[in-house]
């Protein structure tokens, strides 16, 4: 079903006009672009043009028009199983409910879908620390993890992102020696480790000390302490503040936790025995090249007396940030200049735009990513720091070439 009661023009836009848009990590679900253009070049490609699409995509060549089209819908896929729907992973049990699952009793099946996982998801990692692929995502049904190579983010190593985390997660990561941080709770909640340390309350009972009323009150045990630290655990599961930030080699460990992880995939349940779905930008071992769907449609809308002509595309499926900026550059020149997008986040996603510190590498850490497979205008987009923190683009506009956004 194709939504166009939305208005072509972007009301209360937060942002001033732009020569770009910032980087937006989150995976959209939809796009959906306004213009008083046709998108005619988007439809119907000759079969030469479409594979001219797909060797440019594989070869990571330049850009040509209209080919592009097809090349900017391609992504990478694993596992591949065309009767289901293997994006989006949470809260997906609705979707695939009732479809045939052939390993879900399986014991044997189930380890052979893992096995072939395992060396997917360690391929990516590999090309990722080559810097021949600039990012990835790891769906799982509970979680989604953004391993994004050094260089991008304004990180000068790897990093990965996990949204949402629970304590049981959190604990589980800690205990195989995996330093992480929670970045939203460090920045608003910095008197936690003060609690957590004990240190407040220490300082608050040696005040009661010097009033001489020390002894009418209990001193907090080591234990009362650790129920604290627990409730306080415990209250940012599955919200926000939950999003986690692993560095450095501390992915490759995690790399490992997550492939060994039990609870990584459903026990019981529509996605039980499932592998997590691994998606990139570029090819990798066990992948399956997939696009995604486009579609044009024109209405008239009524404008005052008369009906003026809209024309809509519509680009369905799971949506990277670097197919999001190729497509605006598509857009830029083909509906000249003048073009609007309400864009849908798949929310779990939105928090992969917290800001992590800006390395004093990075500014030469980005020019080994030439060879990652995106076009240079979509990676100088990517080398730099998030700006967008929690939320995530909602509706883009280019009005005489200058983009504003609103989040």
């Amino acid at each position: 079903h194709l939504d166009l009661h939305l208005p072509v023009s972007i009301p209360d836009v937060s942002s001033s006009p732009s020569t770009e848009f910032p980087a937006d990590w989150s995976i959209k679900t939809r796009l959906l672009f306004t213009s008083s253009q046709p998108f005619t070049w988007a439809e119907h490609l000759k079969a030469q043009e479409e594979a001219q699409g797909f060797a440019q995509h594989c070869r990571a060549t330049s850009i040509n028009f209209p080919q592009s089209i097809q090349q900017s819908l391609i992504y990478w896929l694993h596992p591949s199983l065309p009767w289901l729907q293997l994006f989006p992973r949470i809260g997906a049990d609705r979707k695939i409910a009732g479809k045939t699952s052939l390993w879900s009793h399986d014991e044997t099946l189930q380890q052979v879908l893992m096995s072939e996982w395992s060396v997917s998801f360690t391929s990516l990692y590999n090309l990722l620390k080559a810097k021949l692929c600039p990012y990835f995502y790891v769906c799982t049904y509970q979680f989604t993890v953004l391993f994004r190579a050094a260089g991008l983010a304004g990180s000068d190593v790897i990093t990965a992102v996990i949204s949402p985390t629970t304590r049981g997660l959190r604990e589980a990561m800690r205990n195989e020696g995996i330093e992480f941080s929670l970045p939203l709770v460090e920045e608003t909640r910095k008197y936690v480790t003060k609690l957590e340390q004990g240190v407040s309350d220490d300082e608050s009972f040696s005040w009661l000390e010097e009033m001489g009323v020390q002894d009418k009150i209990k001193k907090p045990d080591a234990i009362s302490i650790k129920l604290r630290k627990e409730k306080n655990e415990v209250q940012v599961d599955h919200k926000p503040e939950s999003v986690a930030l692993v560095k450095g080699t501390n992915t490759f460990m995690l790399l490992n936790f997550l492939i060994n992880c039990k609870s990584l995939v459903a026990a019981a349940g529509p996605q039980a025995g499932l592998p997590p779905t691994l998606l990139s930008p570029v090819a990798f071992r066990g992948a399956t090249m997939q696009t995604l769907k486009a579609r044009s449609i024109n209405v008239k809308t009524p404008v005052h007396s008369r009906y003026n002509d809209i024309f809509s595309l519509e680009v369905t499926g799971p949506v990277m940030p670097h197919c999001l900026h190729t497509l605006t550059m598509l857009l830029k020149s083909a509906q000249r200049g003048a073009f609007s997008a309400v864009l849908y986040t798949h929310e779990p996603t939105a928090l992969f735009n917290i800001c992590c510190s800006l390395a004093q590498k990075w500014e030469t850490m980005w020019k080994d990513l030439t060879k990652c497979g995106l076009h240079l205008k979509t990676l100088d987009q990517l080398i730099q720091l998030p700006t967008l923190g929690k939320s995530s683009i909602r509706l883009l506009e280019m009005r005489n070439y200058a983009y504003i956004w609103k989040s």
